[in-house]
């Protein structure tokens, strides 16, 4: 087996009810515009390249979380999906004792941008969680204290539950991992890149039986999310507003641009997300 890369809060009052009504504490009634609608506009051009991004519009993918060691190298992508909680890749290994979420971020080599640094009191990886076959690759990280919403830190919109999206719908996943096949260098700003859905069958012809259905597959077309993208977004619009479909999760070990990426269904888990968040 070759190597793998460990690579709507608006939506849907009816699935909060489905859950015991009320507001979701995903919907959190401090961000003015509720969630999924960044307050600085995303620049997104239909045909681009992680590897073969574009740079993304500072400040435009304000769920956007960088996982960091306390010494501030980056690891691991996370969204923000409320002020209190992150959702990442449980590959990605957090560990409380070890890292921070950093909220805010945009260019991991400057000093001069305005950082949230959350500690973590919870990492909540599923139960069903597998290593070796990276199924279920999903953990929440509570944090210390919340978040402060503003400009460019708000929360992203969750996939409502089982929710079924067409066949090459055009997607945006974020991340500064690696922007070359030819090169281990990350990115050192924050880069976009447009994916189209790959049906499960078009995905098995590349990866088998890997494939379940816990995960999404996407990219295969000169564009594909890489080491250091992981735990990461992959979004879709409806209108103004953007929701978490996946989780950067496995792909092919040389960030194969025609190989289609995986990623964590996010609606699969919506329902064990909502449930966690719910006993705080």
């Amino acid at each position: 087996m070759a190597f793998l890369w460990a690579l709507v809060c608006l939506a849907l009052a009816s699935t909060v009810s489905a859950l015991g009504g009320g507001r979701s504490p995903l919907c959190p009634s401090a961000s003015p515009t509720g969630c999924g609608v960044p307050a600085i506009s995303p620049l997104v051009q239909y045909s681009e390249r992680i590897i073969n991004g574009q740079n993304a519009v500072p400040g435009s993918w304000p769920w956007q979380v960088s996982l960091q060691t306390r010494s501030g190298s980056h690891f691991c992508g996370g969204s923000l999906i409320s002020d209190e909680w992150v959702v990442t890749a449980a590959h990605c290994e957090f560990n409380p004792y070890a890292h921070v979420v950093v909220l805010g971020e945009y260019d991991l080599t400057s000093n001069s941008e305005y950082l949230q640094v959350k500690t973590v009191s919870r990492a909540v990886t599923n139960p069903n969680w597998n290593p070796n076959t990276f199924n279920n690759d999903i953990t929440l990280l509570k944090l210390s204290s919340p978040a402060r919403l503003g400009p460019r830190v708000s929360p992203v919109c969750l996939a409502p539950a089982n929710v079924v999206l067409p066949t090459n719908l055009p997607l945006v996943t974020t991340g500064w991992g690696r922007i070359s096949t030819a090169s281990q260098a990350m990115a050192p700003r924050l880069q976009q890149v447009v994916v189209p859905l790959i049906s499960p069958s078009q995905c098995m012809q590349y990866w088998g039986n890997r494939i379940t259905s816990s995960m999404l597959c996407a990219g295969g077309v000169g564009a594909s999310s890489c080491q250091g993208d992981s735990g990461g977004p992959l979004v879709y619009q409806n209108g103004n507003v953007w929701t978490l479909a996946g989780i950067v999760s496995w792909g092919n070990s040389n960030c194969n641009v025609r190989t289609p990426a995986i990623y964590t269904r996010v609606s699969q888990f919506r329902n064990w997300i909502e449930y966690v968040v719910s006993q705080g």
